[in-house]
């Protein structure tokens, strides 16, 4: 899937945003990348814990940050493995550029602190495979794209981004209090979203 770059300012507002509904934010990035939303938005922070699977990156990210817990790794299996417990994280930013739900899967099923109140940003590239039908292969979605079919999928993706959010959530005793969240990209093929979570 090629990567749209183009919503980087949009990213980086929707986080700004979202960083003044938590007190003392410590922030988890499953995919730090070179670190151009930390630059933009986390820099300020002290505290924190970054992903990423290229060493290259993970590199350039450790060097970037050196009071953050930087793990080069596949997230989905660190975080699973309980990665980054060791802070109080009530910040999570998935930025996966493909689908996000088996990261976010995996941070709410694994064993770590969860806090009163929990804010998630995320940076969901699913749509553009859901245009051409491709929802069937996203094992994640299976259910749901049973019950709405492919193109219900593809038109209402952003509403069922909040329902899988809340769905997931709860979980693990979650309410979802604040929720936004838009299309952007070329041909409206990227989904934003952000929630405040709170037990």
């Amino acid at each position: 899937m090629k990567k749209d770059n183009s919503t980087l300012p949009l990213k980086a507002s929707l986080r700004r945003k979202l960083l003044q509904e938590i007190d003392n934010p410590i922030v988890m990035e499953t995919h730090g990348g070179y670190g151009g939303i930390w630059s933009k938005c986390y820099y300020a922070i002290r505290d924190g814990v970054v992903m990423e699977k290229e060493p290259q990156k993970a590199e350039a990210l450790a060097m970037q940050r050196p009071t953050w817990a930087v793990y080069e790794c596949d997230c989905v299996n660190a975080l699973r493995s309980g990665a980054g417990a060791h802070l109080p994280v009530n910040f999570v930013d998935f930025d996966p550029y493909g689908e996000p739900w088996s990261t976010i899967d995996a941070f709410f099923e694994s064993k770590r602190e969860f806090l009163p109140v929990l804010a998630i940003a995320v940076n969901d590239g699913l749509r553009q495979k859901l245009k051409m039908n491709g929802g069937w292969d996203v094992q994640a979605l299976s259910e749901i794209v049973t019950r709405y079919g492919a193109s219900s999928t593809y038109r209402r993706y952003l509403e069922i981004c909040r329902e899988l959010v809340e769905q997931k959530a709860g979980k693990r005793g979650y309410t979802l209090t604040r929720w936004a969240g838009y299309y952007c990209g070329h041909d409206d093929q990227m989904t934003h979203y952000a929630a405040v979570l709170r037990l």
